[in-house]
């Protein structure tokens, strides 16, 4: 996985997104804070990205940004609300991402189905396979 520049880009994101409802639940907290074990980003330097974002760096493949986004789902689904806002936060950080509007429409969509509605990597792979062809 990338640069630590890129690591803390990408944290960032994820925490600007866990506040989007101006508060960050512990749920989300220890989400984040295991992302950033998974990033080998101590929990030193992950606090004080929530105190100071990250300088935004953009995702160079595609396969990064799908990763970043499945990431985004589940932090949006952990604590198992969905709002409004949320929803359409991460419907327009998947846009800016350079991912397909029909793939994100249907990863939402079908979140859903799943127990906590967590999409499985997998299917979330294939619905993005099968709008890049």
């Amino acid at each position: 996985m990338g640069t630590q520049k890129e690591k803390l880009s990408i944290l960032s994101e994820m925490i600007a997104f866990a506040r989007v409802d101006y508060s960050l639940k512990e749920s989300e907290y220890h989400f984040l804070l295991g992302v950033a074990s998974n990033l080998g980003v101590d929990k030193e330097i992950f606090d004080a990205l929530l105190k100071e974002k990250s300088p935004k760096i953009v995702l160079k493949s595609q396969a990064e940004r799908i990763v970043q986004f499945h990431r985004l789902l589940l932090l949006m689904n952990i604590d198992q609300e969905q709002h409004e806002k949320e929803i359409h936060t991460l419907h327009n950080i998947g846009l800016n991402m350079g991912l397909p509007p029909s793939a994100i429409g249907q990863v939402l969509e079908v979140m859903h189905k799943y127990p906590d509605k967590v999409v499985p990597p997998d299917v979330l792979i294939n619905i993005f396979k099968a709008h890049y062809n």
